[in-house]
């Protein structure tokens, strides 16, 4: 019987890794040959998105830091930047207090709330920003940069609640407890002790956030105002335009940017060794 085992025991390990070695191959070239795609693309000598690229130039990247040429592109990357700014500070208003609040209630007082603060991850973005149209408009709202900000605080800040939950619910009662028996008072005590731990939490929530409010294009669509041209928008604008190859610099610099988060925020965010 032992003999048979072995003998029949290699032919599922082998369907095993050929499955997952080879599935999660052609996942990662998928994930992974976009960007790749992208980047070549950007460093083209030719006039229009094409693959595989005419030669090797830097022109669409001195093109892009153009003030004169891209004016509109630095206007709509700032719009962006500041939308993804304030929807981080936006989102730490509620998700942490949100976070810290949700570990002191009953198990089932927060399985009751916790699923309306995390709907607005399963409602589509793009019905969210049609109705929040409609309800702006009913009251009186005009689309503006901070109905924009609000939009993208509402659909993007559960991930910072998430996140600071998930550290949240880790985090040892007896330390805040003890805080307060030496005679710090409560804001003390969220200053000194419970923020400091929550500070890993609260770190990758403002990265998801910042990343998927710089990213979004369908609630900007609807809450934007014509002035308020962010730069999702504006690279599709130049993709039905012209196939402009800047649409392409541009993305070779948001990946850059990102990685260059992921690395910081692993560097950051890595556990400490214990002495």
């Amino acid at each position: 019987m032992v003999m048979l085992n072995r003998r029949e025991n290699p032919v599922p390990a082998l369907l095993y890794k050929v499955f997952v070695y080879g599935f999660g191959t052609l996942c990662l070239i998928y994930l992974v040959a976009p960007i790749v795609i992208a980047l070549m693309m950007s460093f083209t000598a030719g006039q229009t998105l094409k693959y595989p690229p005419e030669g090797f130039s830097l022109r669409w990247y001195e093109a892009l830091l153009d003030p004169v040429r891209s004016g509109t592109e630095h206007i709509a990357a700032w719009n962006s930047l500041k939308i993804a700014g304030l929807a981080v500070l936006g989102s730490l208003l509620f998700a942490v207090p949100a976070s810290i609040g949700m570990t002191r209630m009953k198990r089932k007082t927060v399985n009751s709330i916790e699923p309306l603060l995390l709907a607005p991850l399963v409602l589509p973005s793009l019905v969210y920003g049609l109705a929040a149209l409609i309800v702006a408009n009913f009251i009186g709202f005009q689309p503006s940069l901070w109905l924009t900000v609000t939009g993208h605080i509402v659909v993007f800040g559960p991930l910072m609640y998430r996140a600071a939950s998930v550290v949240a619910q880790g985090l040892n009662p007896s330390l805040a407890e003890a805080s307060t028996t030496m005679g710090a008072s409560w804001f003390m005590t969220l200053r000194r002790v419970t923020l400091p731990l929550l500070m890993p939490g609260i770190l990758a929530g403002a990265f998801l956030v910042f990343i998927q409010s710089l990213d979004n294009v369908t609630v900007s669509l609807f809450l934007a105002d014509a002035s308020t041209t962010v730069l999702p928008l504006r690279m599709f604008a130049l993709i039905e335009e012209s196939l402009d190859v800047r649409v392409a610099a541009i993305s070779g610099i948001l990946i850059a940017v990102t990685l260059l988060g992921l690395l910081v925020a692993r560097r950051v965010l890595a556990p400490r060794p214990q002495n």
